[in-house]
C-alpha cells in the first residue's frame, strides 16, 4: 500500500466486463445518438457495495491521469483488483458513512485495498465521518456525475498521426470502449491503457478523426470531426445521457 494512504478503499462489486456483456447494449453499427432523443431505462443497474472507508491527501491526479483539481477534491482512489484497466476513471459513486453521504470521482487506485473498500480524499472521508475515525464501514452505488457541457477528450502528449492517444473527461458515467472510424468506414475498438489513455500505437493518421464513444450502460454518443493535437483538450459534441430509472 502507498505510504500516503491510511487504508484500503472502495471496490467495485461488479467488473467492467461483466457490465458490457448485456446484450441491451448498444452495437457497435448503431447509428450516431441523439442526445436529445428519449432513452430507455439503462440496460445494466447501478454498482453497488459495501466494505471500509480510509482517507488520504488526494490532489485530483493520480493512476487516472487527470489533473490535479485543487476545487473539485471530492475524489477517490479504487482498489487494485477493481481498477480494471483504468476502467471507472472518472465516474461516480455515492458513499454513505457514519455521519452523511458523499458523492465522489474516481481519479487513482490504491494497490493495496481490497474489494468493498474505498480510499477517500480527506475533503470527502469528512461528509461521511470524523478524520479521527481514520477508518469506517461504508455503503455506496454508482452515480452519474454532476457534469456540465459535453464530454471532452484529451490528446495526450505526444500525439501524432503514427501514434495518438485518448483520455475522456466530463463524462457522466464510466466509459466502456472508445472505436474510431477507419478508412473503410468500419469502427475499430482503440485499447485502453492502466493509465486511462485509449491508445492507438500505429496511429490514425493526420485526422479529423471519427470517434464513437459507449459507456457501461450502452449509451453511445459519435464526434465526426476530433482534430488532432498534442497536449489538447477537444470537446465533444454532446454529452451522455441521465439513465432515467437510476438511483439519485
Amino acid at each position: 500500500m502507498r505510504t500516503r494512504r491510511l487504508g484500503s478503499m472502495l471496490s467495485a462489486a461488479l467488473s467492467l466486463a461483466s457490465i458490457a456483456s448485456c446484450g441491451a447494449c448498444a452495437s457497435h453499427e448503431a447509428p450516431p445518438h441523439d442526445a436529445t432523443a428519449a432513452e430507455p431505462a439503462c440496460p445494466n443497474a447501478p454498482l453497488t457495495a459495501a466494505g471500509m472507508g480510509t482517507y488520504y491527501d488526494a490532489t485530483g491526479a493520480g493512476n487516472c491521469s487527470f489533473d490535479p483539481s485543487p476545487s473539485d477534491l471530492l475524489v477517490a482512489a479504487l482498489n487494485a483488483p477493481d481498477y480494471a484497466h483504468a476502467a471507472w476513471c472518472g465516474a461516480c459513486l455515492a458513499v454513505t458513512g457514519p455521519l452523511g453521504d458523499v458523492v465522489v470521482r474516481i481519479v487513482d487506485q490504491c494497490p493495496g485495498c481490497k474489494h468493498g473498500d474505498l480510499d477517500l480524499s480527506r475533503e470527502a472521508f469528512t461528509k461521511i465521518a470524523p478524520l479521527s475515525a481514520g477508518r469506517v464501514a461504508i455503503s455506496w452505488h454508482e452515480v452519474a456525475c454532476p457534469v456540465t457541457g459535453p464530454i471532452s477528450y484529451r490528446l495526450k502528449d505526444g500525439s501524432n498521426a503514427d501514434w495518438v492517444a485518448f483520455q475522456l473527461r466530463n463524462h457522466r458515467y464510466a466509459i466502456d470502449h472508445l472505436e474510431a472510424r477507419g478508412a473503410t468506414g468500419d469502427y475499430q475498438s482503440i485499447p485502453r491503457a492502466d493509465y486511462n489513455y485509449f491508445v492507438a500505437d500505429k496511429g490514425l493518421g493526420a485526422g479529423p478523426f471519427a470517434l464513437r464513444v459507449t459507456d457501461v450502460h450502452g449509451h453511445v454518443l459519435d464526434d465526426a470531426a476530433i482534430a488532432l493535437g498534442a497536449s489538447v483538450t477537444r470537446a465533444g459534441g454532446a454529452q451522455l445521457p441521465t439513465c432515467p430509472a437510476q438511483r439519485p
